[in-house]
């Protein structure tokens, strides 16, 4: 990938207002910062007038029509990223420092670690960002008065680590960790390898699901997990629901409000101030088409094939009320992403958080490592495997701790390459 990424030619992006499948395309551009054209159609054949190529006979939606007309039938994000020319192959055998995770702890450790001499390459299975990179506005980020997207963010944070040489595999997941003679070797999907003498895991928390019947049915179909920066203008007047009551949760009700006809936050507590921060609380409770509904969860959810109503049930009270809506976002706790480290000597606490530093001599952890060396603040109960930002057992789930986390973790690798080799 890329320095001049931003700059590409508009994507077009063809399909069916209800295909999960153009909402997984439309959310993958967006959080990468491509500029794309949404064009629904109501069939393959409704195409032909539309682009120029050829429509062969097995083509379906959703369509991606790249820069320079190229056609993609029914692609996957992998192979879009492919034909942008975002995904290559490991370019050394070894590493000084491999990170796993390109959200912000992971950029950041990237941006620190190259900049400082080390062989740095930066694994990411989706797209750069993480979580974070959904996210409608930052604005409680130094440096930014006017707030920032997460995606933007992201991609400069991107920009900047590719100017000091790391190296990005983006469109990667690691199917075997293992650490041997001090390095952690990792193979990946695509049958490549990566040894790095030191490890940053950076690999954040995905949303965890509502668990309700026939969720998977309507999932991305009127289910939407995350802030949703895409769909923000495919949903002009109509009623938008929020499951959530965190940040995330606050910038996308206020991101909706400007086109939609009434945003419904649902949230389990009976306040919002606890969960939310003081500067957005203050805005949505000025804000008249966007209500909260308190003490309430989502129970239920009705549609033929897409979502058309839900049902949501007032704990308090005890009673349930039906709503007619195409879209909910659902911006809720997350579990980390750490099943790769099942089969290391890794600790995890029971939710699957990486345990670091002292917490590591906590009664219920001390058990389960060797207590052959003093871990560092970052670092895990394997020597030279540290962890950064919302993975890391007991963090502060902020974008600037989990930058200032990744910088540091940096610091603790040039210390333990320094001492080791």
């Amino acid at each position: 990938m890329e320095n001049t990424k931003a700059a590409l030619t508009t994507v077009k992006v063809y399909g069916t207002m209800e295909s999960s499948a153009a909402y997984i395309i439309r959310d993958f551009l967006k959080r990468s910062v491509v500029t794309f054209d949404w064009i629904p159609v109501p069939d393959i054949n409704a195409l032909q007038h539309l682009v120029k190529g050829q429509i062969p006979g097995y083509a379906n939606l959703p369509v991606v029509e790249l820069p320079g007309g190229k056609l993609l039938f029914d692609p996957s994000i992998e192979l879009i990223a492919f034909n942008l020319g975002w995904i290559n192959k490991p370019k050394h055998t070894e590493y000084d420092v491999s990170i796993f995770g390109g959200g912000p702890a992971g950029l950041s450790a990237a941006v620190y670690a190259a900049s400082e001499g080390l062989r740095t390459v930066l694994v990411e299975r989706e797209a750069i960002g993480g979580q974070a990179g959904t996210s409608s506005r930052i604005e409680n980020y130094l440096g930014f008065p006017d707030g920032i997207s997460g995606a933007e963010l992201a991609e400069r944070a991107r920009q900047q680590a590719v100017k000091f040489g790391v190296e990005i595999l983006l469109m990667r997941k690691g199917v075997n960790a293992k650490f041997i003679d001090h390095k952690l070797h990792v193979d990946l999907v695509d049958g490549s390898k990566i040894i790095a003498r030191a490890n940053i895991s950076a690999t954040g928390v995905e949303y965890s699901r509502l668990n309700l019947p026939g969720e998977n049915s309507y999932l991305d179909r009127g289910i939407y997990y995350g802030a949703g920066s895409s769909e923000v203008l495919l949903c002009t007047n109509e009623h938008v629901f929020i499951v959530g009551g965190g940040n995330s949760a606050g910038q996308a009700a206020l991101n909706f409000c400007k086109h939609a006809k009434k945003v419904t936050m649902v949230i389990r507590r009976s306040d919002l101030a606890s969960t939310l921060s003081f500067y957005l609380l203050n805005r949505i409770q000025n804000k008249k088409n966007i209500e909260v509904l308190y003490n309430s969860n989502l129970t239920a959810l009705h549609g033929d094939g897409t979502l058309k109503e839900i049902t949501i049930t007032d704990t308090l009270k005890n009673t349930t009320a039906n709503y007619s809506t195409r879209f909910v976002f659902v911006c809720i706790g997350g579990k980390p992403n750490t099943d790769w480290a099942k089969d290391t000597a890794i600790v995890r606490d029971e939710a699957g958080y990486l345990v670091t530093g002292t917490d590591l001599y906590e009664p219920s952890f001390k058990s389960k490592w060797s207590n052959s060396f003093t871990p560092a603040f970052l670092e895990t109960s394997v020597p030279g495997c540290f962890a950064a930002g919302d993975v890391r057992h007991n963090s502060i789930k902020r974008v600037a701790s989990a930058v200032g986390e990744g910088a540091m973790a940096v610091t603790f690798v040039n210390r333990y390459l320094t001492k080791t080799y």
